[in-house]
C-alpha cells in the first residue's frame, strides 16, 4: 500500500502494523541527528471491541540534516527462508543526494536492513515491492528493479507507459504487467488510422518476466481493445495446461469499471460507484470472494463475484482498507480505517466486516456479532451431538449363515420397520479395477434417526451350494462441500483384542477421523453409504442381480424422553451386473483432463477413494517454507484438482502412480499434512521417493498411524464424558422409568475439571478410579430390581461406551 501521510498501515497474520516516524523521546537537544522508525503491533480484542497494542519495535536512523520519509510498505517473501515478512521502503534525502533503503521486520520486532541504493532522481511512478525482497519502479518510460540478491539497480530492455501489476506467475517467475506503445508493422501507415483506431491500436498490454527477460503477449491476459483503458490489475490465478498459460484476473479501468477476464476472454463487467479507481485486491470471506476497490478521492467499494459482478457495499472518507483475518475466525475480513479530523488517534474510527454476520464498528453495539467463545461452545455442542448419534458404526456388513440363515427374500425384508416412502435419493455403482463399489444416497431426515449404518449385498438368485450373502467391506467418508474440501477416513489397523469398532466422528477434517469400514458421505443435506466387494467372483455368473440392503439401528423416542433403538434392514433397490456391461465400460470410472480440472463425477471420486488405501504424513520444515510441495504436485506428479472438490488433486502421471489422489493441507508455512489415497504400498513408496527429492534436506516426514495427539486427546475427553453420561443415565433405570441419583437429574457435567484430569496419564487413571468409586456407591445405595431385557440393554450401552474410550486410548498410545 502506498500512502502520502506520515503513518503507514499494514496487515500481517491477523495483526495491524502501524509504522510511524518520530523524534526520540529523550532527545538531548532540539537538532538531534536521529529519528526513530516505530512499529506497533495491534490486535483486535473481541471483548472490548478495540485494537490493543501487543508489542512494539524501534529502528533508529541517523539523519545528518537529511529528510527521512517512508515511501511504502508491503508483505513480501524473504528468499533466504521462504517466510513472508513485512518490509518498509525508506528515503533519505540531502540536497540532490537521494538514498533509498529497504527494512525487513522480523517477529521479534527487530528491523533488518536488506539493501540500499542511490539515485539522482526521486521514485514517484509505479513503485512495487515483490518477493526477494525486490523493488521495481518506472522512470522516463523505462523499467528498473533491484533485489536483495544482487543489490544492484538493473534496467529492463523494455519501455512502458504504466505498470498495472507485478507478481508471481506459474512457470514464469516474477512478471510485470504494463502498457506500452504498440509496434505497428512497417507495411502499415500510421496516418491511415482513424483517431479511434489510433487510440486503440496505438498501445498494447504485455507482460515481462524479469528472471527470464521474456515478453508475454497481452492477449493471454485480456483482449487488446482494453489495453488503453486498464489502470490496475490483480491476477487471481495462473496455471499452465499443456504448455499454455491460463490466467484469471480482474482489472479496473479509466471508464470506472471493474472487469473480469478469464484466459483472455471477458467474463463480466461492473460499473463502479465513484470516479478514478486506483487499486483492487481480493478478500476471501466466509461467505464469498470479494474485490475491494479504492479510489483516488478516498472512497472505497466492494464488488461480489457470484453469477455476475455486483457492488455489495461502499464507503466514503476512507483512509485505507486492509484485508486479513483480524478476528481469528478462519476467513478474511475487511478493516476500514476512516479519516477523522476530530481525533488524532489513527484507530479512532474503523470498521471490521465481511458483509455477512461479522460487523464491528467503533461506537456500535454489535448486535449481529457472535463472540468467539460462544461460537466455540456452539461448535462443541454440535460436535457432541454428532458424536452421540454416530457412536456406533458397524465394521463389516456380514451376516452369519449359522446365526441368521437368509432362506428367502421374504425373511430378509420381514425385518423392515416403518420407514418413509422416499428415504433414498440415488443408488449407484462403479467398477474400479477388480472391485465393485455400490453407493446409496439417503435423505437427511431419514438418516438423522439412524445409527450403526451399513450396507449388504444379497444375490437375487437361488444357488443351492453357495450363500447368497456377498461379503462387503467399506470405509467411512466425510465430505464437506464448503470451500470444496473433502475429508476421508479409511480403515486402519485395529487393536488385536477388539472385535468391534466404534466411531466418534468429529466436525473437523482429515486429522480428526477414526478407523471405520462403514461408509457415510455427507453432501448437500444427504448421506451416502457405500460398500465395496470383489468383482471377479460375481462375474463368474456372467449376469447377476443383487439386492442392496441398508442395516441400521433406528432411534425411537419414548413418552418418558428415553430413547430405544430397534435394528432394521431396509431394501434400497437392485443392481444388475453383467460381463457385457463391464466389457463396454458402462460402470467404469472416468477421470479425464478437461481445461484445468479433472472431470470425475462425485460418484467416480467416492468410488476411487473407497478402494484406495489412505496414508497421512506430517511434514515439518525448520528453516524454510513448504511451498515446494504444491509445485511438486502440479509439476512432477502432473496433478489437477477435481472440479467437484478442488482441494483434492488427481495424479495423471503415467505409470503406477496414475490414479493416486492427494490432499495437501498447510497448518502453517512450516508444517502441513499430506494425505495420499493409493492402490497399494508400491505406489506409496514411489510417491514418497519422488517427494523426498523435491523437499529440502531439513524437512522431516512422519507417518501418522493413528491421528494427531491433540485431536485424539480432545476426542478422549468427549468419549470419557459420553461414558460417564451413559453410566449415570443407565445404571438407575427402573423397569420403564429412568432415574438419576440425588437431585442431579439432567445436570450438565462441568467440562473444565474433566479436561484438566485428562492432561496426564495419572489424571486419566484418577478419573477412572473416581468414576468406579461413584459407581460402587451408587449401586450400594440402590434397592431396585429390573428385568433381564432391560439389564441386557443397559449392559450393552455401557460396554459400547467403554469400548469407544478404549479404542481412543489405544490410538493415542500408537500415535
Amino acid at each position: 500500500m502506498l500512502l502520502s501521510e506520515q503513518d503507514q498501515f499494514l496487515s500481517y497474520n491477523g495483526e495491524l502494523l502501524v509504522f510511524q516516524l518520530s523524534k526520540p523521546e529523550h532527545a538531548e537537544e532540539p537538532d538531534d541527528k536521529t529519528i526513530n522508525l516505530c512499529v506497533r503491533r495491534m490486535a483486535f480484542n473481541r471483548d472490548t471491541k478495540l485494537f490493543v497494542q501487543k508489542s512494539s519495535g524501534v529502528f533508529s536512523i541517523e539523519t545528518s540534516h537529511s529528510k527521512i520519509e517512508m515511501i511504502c510498505c508491503s508483505c513480501t517473501t524473504d528468499s533466504r527462508t521462504g517466510i513472508i515478512l513485512p518490509c518498509v521502503l525508506m528515503k533519505k534525502k540531502k540536497r540532490n543526494n537521494i538514498k533509498y533503503f529497504l527494512l525487513l521486520l522480523h517477529s521479534t520486532n527487530q528491523f533488518e536492513p536488506s539493501f540500499y541504493f542511490r539515485l539522482d532522481y526521486e521514485l514517484k511512478e509505479d513503485i512495487r515491492l515483490f518477493a526477494g525482497p525486490s523493488l521495481l519502479w518506472r522512470h522516463a518510460d523505462k523499467l528498473f528493479y533491484i533485489s536483495s540478491n544482487t543489490c544492484v539497480v538493473q534496467s529492463a530492455p523494455v519501455q512502458l507507459s504504466s505498470v498495472v501489476w507485478a507478481g508471481e506467475i506459474v512457470g514464469e517467475g516474477t512478471v510485470v504487467l504494463g502498457v506500452r506503445t504498440a509496434c505497428l508493422p512497417e507495411t502499415e501507415n500510421p496516418d491511415g488510422f482513424s483517431v479511434s483506431d489510433r487510440a486503440i491500436w496505438g498501445s498494447e498490454f504485455f507482460g515481462y518476466a524479469i528472471q527470464t527477460q521474456k515478453t508475454l503477449t497481452g492477449t493471454c491476459f485480456m483482449p487488446h481493445a482494453y489495453s488503453r483503458v486498464v489502470s490496475s490489475v490483480y491476477v487471481c490465478k495462473s496455471e499452465r495446461l499443456k504448455q499454455q498459460l491460463r490466467i484469471s484476473l480482474v482489472a479496473i479501468t479509466h471508464k470506472n469499471q471493474l472487469v473480469w477476464f478469464q484466459n483472455g476472454a471477458l467474463k463480466g463487467v461492473c460499473e463502479l460507484p465513484y470516479e478514478k479507481p486506483c487499486s483492487v485486491e481480493p478478500a476471501l470471506t466466509s461467505n464469498d470472494l470479494l474485490f475491494v476497490v479504492s479510489f483516488a478521492s478516498g472512497n472505497s467499494c466492494v464488488v461480489q463475484r457470484r453469477d455476475s459482478l455486483q457492488v455489495a457495499s461502499k464507503w466514503q472518507k476512507v483512509k485505507c482498507v486492509l484485508v486479513d483475518d483480524f478476528i481469528s475466525s478462519g476467513s478474511e475480513q475487511l478493516l476500514l480505517l476512516f479519516d477523522d479530523d476530530s481525533n488524532t488517534d489513527v484507530l479512532s474510527t474503523f470498521e471490521i466486516t465481511d458483509l455477512g454476520e461479522v460487523s464491528y464498528a467503533s461506537g456500535n453495539n454489535y448486535k449481529h456479532d457472535v463472540p468467539a467463545a460462544e461460537g466455540l461452545q456452539e461448535n462443541g455442542l454440535l460436535t457432541v451431538r454428532a458424536l452421540e448419534t454416530r457412536l456406533q458404526e458397524g465394521l463389516v456388513s456380514l451376516w452369519d449363515d449359522v446365526e441368521n440363515p437368509p432362506d428367502s427374500l421374504s425373511k430378509v425384508t420381514s425385518l423392515v420397520s416403518e420407514v418413509p416412502e422416499h428415504f433414498t435419493e440415488e443408488l449407484w455403482q462403479r467398477v474400479v479395477g477388480d472391485s465393485l463399489v455400490v453407493g446409496v444416497k439417503l435423505t437427511e431426515s431419514f438418516y438423522s434417526s439412524l445409527s450403526d449404518v451399513s450396507l449388504s449385498l444379497v444375490m437375487d438368485q437361488d444357488f443351492a451350494s453357495i450363500s447368497p450373502i456377498i461379503k462387503c467391506q467399506s470405509k467411512i467418508f466425510k465430505l464437506n462441500k464448503a470451500f470444496s474440501a473433502l475429508a476421508v477416513s479409511s480403515s486402519q489397523i485395529e487393536p488385536p483384542p477388539k472385535k468391534m469398532k466404534l466411531d466418534l466422528d468429529s466436525k473437523n477434517d482429515l486429522k480428526k477421523e477414526f478407523p471405520m469400514r462403514s461408509s457415510r458421505i455427507q453432501l448437500d443435506g444427504t448421506k451416502t453409504v457405500t460398500a465395496v466387494t470383489s468383482l471377479s467372483p460375481l462375474l463368474a455368473f456372467h449376469r447377476v442381480c443383487c439386492l442392496v440392503l441398508l442395516h441400521a439401528s433406528k432411534q425411537n423416542h419414548q413418552n418418558d424422553s428415553s430413547q430405544q433403538s430397534k435394528k432394521i434392514a431396509v431394501l434400497c433397490g437392485k443392481i444388475l451386473l453383467s460381463l457385457e456391461d463391464i466389457s463396454n465400460g458402462r460402470y467404469s470410472v472416468k477421470m479425464l483432463r478437461e481445461s484445468n480440472y479433472c472431470t470425475g463425477s462425485m460418484e467416480d471420486i467416492l468410488a476411487v477413494l473407497a478402494v484406495s488405501v489412505r496414508f497421512s504424513f506430517q511434514i515439518v520444515s525448520c528453516d524454510c517454507t513448504l511451498t515446494p510441495i504444491s509445485s511438486w504436485l502440479l509439476g512432477e506428479m502432473e496433478c489437477t484438482p477435481f472440479k467437484e472438490c478442488q482441494d483434492n488433486v488427481f495424479c495423471h502421471k503415467a505409470g503406477n502412480v496414475h490414479g493416486t489422489i492427494f490432499n495437501w493441507t498447510l497448518k502453517n508455512p512450516f508444517e502441513g499434512l499430506l494425505t495420499l489415497y493409493c492402490r497399494n504400498l508400491t505406489v506409496l513408496f514411489q510417491c514418497l521417493h519422488s517427494l523426498t527429492r523435491a523437499l529440502p534436506p531439513s524437512c522431516s516426514v512422519k507417518l501418522l498411524r493413528s491421528g494427531s495427539k491433540g485431536v485424539l486427546t480432545e476426542q478422549l475427553a468427549l468419549a470419557l464424558e459420553k461414558e460417564m453420561l451413559t453410566l449415570k443415565n443407565s445404571l438407575f433405570l427402573k423397569e420403564t422409568k429412568a432415574e438419576t441419583w440425588g437431585n442431579e437429574s439432567g445436570k450438565k457435567i462441568d467440562n473444565d475439571p474433566l479436561a484438566s484430569l485428562l492432561d496426564t496419564e495419572e489424571g486419566v487413571q484418577q478419573f477412572r478410579k473416581k468414576l468406579q468409586n461413584e459407581r460402587e456407591e451408587s449401586v450400594q445405595s440402590m434397592n431396585q430390581t429390573m428385568n433381564g431385557a432391560l439389564y441386557q440393554n443397559i449392559a450393552l450401552k455401557i460396554a459400547e461406551a467403554q469400548l469407544s474410550s478404549d479404542m481412543i486410548v489405544w490410538r493415542l498410545a500408537k500415535s
